[in-house]
């Protein structure tokens, strides 16, 4: 008789347990020889812990209850026995006892538990105590099946000692099991390539290929000091020899960063034989822009631009097997995403996010405006992660940003030691020069006298323009936007935040660089959240910037004046009143009290500050428990706990696509997860469930409380709310 391991479903039969069985093991052991090719000391444990859990984890379809529905006899949305407790049973069992084969079983669907609720099971520890014993009495049957029908497999005994960091280690070997386990499940029912053409990274190639690109740009521009600074700059990152697993790249706006760096990401990946390049952004919309410069001066003859540089947004993560194939994982060779993204699949517990950790060792990582990419409560437990996968799985680190705060030199986030161990790309000569240039380009104002809507919209309009306003959160700038909207009219404002699609952001983006570039259109406003506050070329006459971080306001300065052509540029810090909608984002009230206290002292407002800010703002504050909890769970393999406090944002979103012909696609299957991510938008839960969003599947929703390429979903909301006066009313 045949066993099954996938029933059949959508015209597909059903997928044997014998080839579900060897597929997942001969991925496995792709994907655990290319991770751990890359380890420094634990590959080859890697490796045979990933092909003994990787036999054994679906042991328990074999039961007899389960064959009934995986055959297609019944029918049933779950299977009737818990089928991962054999699998664990057999590697818990004395004749092969494997600890972490046996924990990584148990994970391979639900991810880990934490670890010190498990040893409180005693006995029972990893086990579903529920259904145990039966197990028990099962699995000699279960596994004489299995040996007839896969083979005997290896249950050597091997020493399970992790020389390494044991949280990341097992991380690491639950990523390349899901993965496995994932991708051949896709495939068996159509919904991933059978076969992948793999993208090398072809650094040395690459590296040409910009040197060449770079070189026209300099030959086609004007002959300015500043290009002359940004040559400077290029050639001193691709050229620097540096030979730590950190660094830093302190650089002002305008500097030429996205391509010095990226020439000098070639050149380390050549020279360490990495495999793989990420650029990890602190904002959504930079995405674009970075993404459209790198495919035009990385992607190399009859190569497709896409499969070159790939483009991830917001985390789009599923477990439900209908669209696990949805799952954006880290395949290309150059990879452009978000701060929440890449960060959160580090802390992860999920298998749907961690299956694509596997990609990351033998990586070059580029945090571009490091400053923004996390919250200060949680740089000391990623400082320990950044160390760990440099020492321990040869990745390689730059931390950039045109206000760099150098959090690795506090005490309450780092050892005092570690000040030590992160060198500066460009040398202090080049530096200075770039930093003199800053500190003629723009002047800080402070407005102390908080506003209403009408107050701030009037006062912003007053100035010459064009005028960029950045408010701290979403609601805030689309109210305001709306606001100015209604009273000046459409032509006189713009929108931009992550109410929008990445597709509408893209075309609003667009939109502002068309309107800047004509010099005869002046008397308009961009109202936006920080998203604009870094990477995005714009140059504007005048900013405002609602009290926030020091760091904060110094990018926010990089959109005004930014080729120093206006000696008389300047960037305004305002506060505001809540009336009606507007609000203040509590999140920031902390930092926002440093910032204010150098106005009032009348503190010179300059880069140099920003690590002074941090220290300054632990010290008024605190960084309060979470930091120590995270290490201390950590440390203990508490996996769920690390991954429930380690949020980049502090709020519980969901995605949530806006087109109703997107969720067809969706719902039938026939969309890919590129267009997923380009037409939805990520909203807290909580506003979902108040607007009665329809859930479509697996925490995806559609949003159909209204949606328009201005506002974004905010226009849903905001047409429930009427103007009086001052406030806005339901």
């Amino acid at each position: 008789m045949n066993y099954y391991a996938h029933s059949p479903k959508d015209g597909m039969d059903a997928q044997t347990y014998v080839a579900h069985v060897r597929g997942v093991s001969l991925l496995a052991d792709r994907f655990v020889q290319e991770a751990g090719a890359f380890s420094k000391e634990d590959g080859l444990l890697l490796r045979q812990l990933a092909i003994r859990s990787a036999a054994y984890h679906d042991i328990g379809k074999l039961d007899e209850e389960n064959q009934k529905v995986l055959s297609g006899e019944l029918s049933a949305k779950s299977l009737p026995i818990n089928h991962v407790d054999a699998g664990v049973a057999h590697w818990l069992d004395k004749q092969h006892f494997s600890a972490f084969a046996a924990a990584v079983t148990q994970a391979h669907h639900i991810g880990f538990p934490d670890f010190s609720d498990e040893q409180n099971k005693g006995d029972f520890i990893f086990r579903d105590e529920v259904i145990a014993a039966d197990v028990d009495k099962k699995l000699p049957l279960f596994e004489s099946i299995h040996k007839d029908f896969v083979g005997q497999g290896s249950d050597n005994f091997i020493e399970e000692t992790i020389s390494g960091d044991r949280s990341v280690f097992l991380r690491m070997l639950l990523s390349c099991i899901a993965d496995a386990d994932h991708t051949d499940t896709a495939r068996h029912y159509g919904k991933y390539p059978q076969t992948e053409r793999v993208v090398l990274l072809r650094a040395n190639e690459r590296l040409d290929r910009l040197n060449e690109c770079v070189l026209n740009l300099q030959k086609s521009g004007v002959a300015t000091e500043r290009n002359a600074l940004r040559s400077q700059m290029y050639q001193a990152c691709r050229d620097s020899a540096i030979n730590t697993g950190i660094c830093s790249c302190d650089s002002p706006v305008g500097s030429g960063k996205t391509t010095a760096i990226m020439a000098h990401l070639l050149a380390q990946a050549q020279k360490r034989g990495l495999r793989r390049i990420f650029v990890v952004l602190p904002f959504t919309n930079i995405i674009q822009q970075s993404v459209k410069t790198y495919r035009e001066m990385l992607t190399l003859p009859g190569e497709n631009p896409e499969a070159v540089v790939a483009e991830l947004h917001h985390r789009a993560d599923f477990e439900n097997e209908d669209v696990r194939h949805l799952t954006a994982l880290w395949c290309a060779p150059i990879i452009v995403t978000t701060a929440v993204a890449f960060f959160e699949t580090l802390a992860s517990n999920s298998t749907a996010a961690l299956r694509r950790l596997h990609e990351l060792p033998g990586s070059a990582i580029f945090v571009d405006e490091s400053h923004a990419a996390l919250p200060t409560t949680l740089l000391p437990i990623a400082w320990k992660w950044m160390r760990i996968l440099s020492n321990e799985w040869n990745c390689y680190w730059v931390l950039a940003s045109g206000s760099m705060c150098r959090f690795w030199t506090i005490k309450d986030i780092a050892e005092q030691s570690d000040a030590l161990c992160v060198p500066e790309i460009v040398s202090p000569d080049i530096r200075n020069k770039l930093e003199a240039y800053e500190v003629s380009r723009i002047t800080y104002r402070y407005k102390p006298t908080p506003m209403s809507t009408d107050e701030l919209a009037s006062w912003i309009v007053s100035f010459p323009g064009p005028r960029l306003v950045i408010m701290n959160t979403v609601q805030s700038a689309s109210v305001l936007a709306d606001y100015i909207c209604n009273i000046y009219g459409r032509t006189k404002i713009e929108h931009l935040s992550t109410s929008l699609t990445p597709n509408d952001r893209e075309a609003t983006l667009k939109c502002v660089q068309d309107r800047l570039r004509n010099k005869s259109d002046t008397d308009w406003t961009l109202v936006a959240t920080s998203c604009v506050e870094a990477g995005i070329n714009f140059s504007f006459k005048i900013g405002f910037h609602e009290l926030s971080s020091l760091s904060s306001l110094l990018q926010a300065a990089g959109r005004v004046n930014r080729e120093g052509n206006d000696n008389k540029a300047e960037m305004w810090t305002f506060r505001i009143v809540e009336d009606g909608m507007m609000k203040i984002n509590p999140g920031l009230k902390q930092a926002g009290e440093v910032l204010k206290d150098y106005f009032e002292r009348n503190v010179h407002i300059s880069p140099q500050l920003t690590t002074k800010s941090i220290s300054d703002e632990i010290a008024l504050y605190g960084l309060r428990g979470k930091p120590y909890e995270l290490i201390k769970n950590e440390a203990l393999q508490n996996f769920q706990s690390v991954e429930r406090d380690f949020k980049v944002i502090d709020s519980d979103t969901k995605l949530a696509v806006v087109d109703a012909e997107i969720v067809s696609q969706l719902r039938y299957g026939k969309i890919s997860w590129k267009e997923l991510q380009k037409n939805s938008v990520q909203i807290a839960k909580y506003k979902l469930h108040e607007m009665k969003a329809p859930l479509i599947v697996d925490n995806i929703y559609y949003w159909d409380s209204g949606y328009d390429s201005f506002l974004g979903y905010m226009s849903g909301i905001i047409q429930l709310k009427k103007y009086a006066g001052q406030a806005l009313i339901i």
